[in-house]
C-alpha cells in the first residue's frame, strides 16, 4: 500500500464521506449514491481509486431477484498521522509493513496465492532498509563533517578518502 496513492485518494472529500458511510457495513453502489446524493458513475469512480490502494475491498453477493449485487466495504484498519511543523512535514504509518505482514498471512492460511505480494512487500523492505542505510550515512557523516569544522580539520568525504 503507497502511503503517497493513500493520501492522493484521501484528499477527496466525497471519497472521506463514503468511506465514513461503510464504517457500519459493506454497501452497494446504489445505496452509497443516494445516501451521499452523489451520481452512481462517480461513486464508481470513487470506489474503484479507493479499491486500487487497498482501502476498500469488494465482493458479490446474490440476491433472491436479479443478479447479484457488488458491495464494498473497508478493506483493513488503516492509520496514519500527519505531523506538520515549521520546517518539518511527516507522515507516519504506525505499523504499516507489519500490518500488511498479517494480512498476507491470512490470506495464505484461507488459500489464496499470495506469493508475488509477499515478494512485493520484501522489496519493499528492502528498499526501505537500503533508505535506513543512506540516511544513516549521510548523518554520520554530516556529523563527522561538524565535529571536524569545530576542530578547524579539512572536511573529506568517505569516498574522497577511498578514491
Amino acid at each position: 500500500m503507497d502511503l503517497e496513492e493513500i493520501l492522493d485518494v484521501m484528499g477527496c472529500k466525497t471519497r472521506r464521506e463514503i468511506l465514513d458511510f461503510l464504517r457500519d457495513e459493506p454497501r452497494f453502489v446504489s445505496q452509497i449514491s443516494r445516501e451521499l446524493e452523489v451520481g452512481q458513475k462517480a461513486i464508481i469512480e470513487h470506489l474503484r481509486a479507493m479499491e486500487e490502494v487497498g482501502l476498500l475491498n469488494s465482493n458479490f453477493k446474490k440476491i433472491e431477484r436479479g443478479r447479484p449485487r457488488k458491495y464494498y466495504g473497508i478493506s483493513r484498519d488503516i492509520e496514519f498521522q500527519i505531523f506538520i511543523s515549521q520546517g518539518i512535514i511527516r507522515v507516519k504509518v504506525p505499523g504499516h509493513q507489519s500490518q500488511e505482514l498479517q494480512r498476507l498471512e491470512e490470506r495464505s492460511r484461507m488459500g489464496e496465492s499470495v506469493e508475488e505480494d509477499l515478494e512485493n512487500l520484501i522489496d519493499e523492505y528492502d528498499q526501505a532498509m537500503d533508505h535506513a542505510k543512506d540516511l544513516l550515512k549521510k548523518l554520520k557523516d554530516r556529523k563527522r563533517a561538524l565535529k571536524k569544522r569545530s576542530l578547524n580539520l579539512p572536511v573529506v568525504s568517505d569516498e574522497e578518502l577511498i578514491g
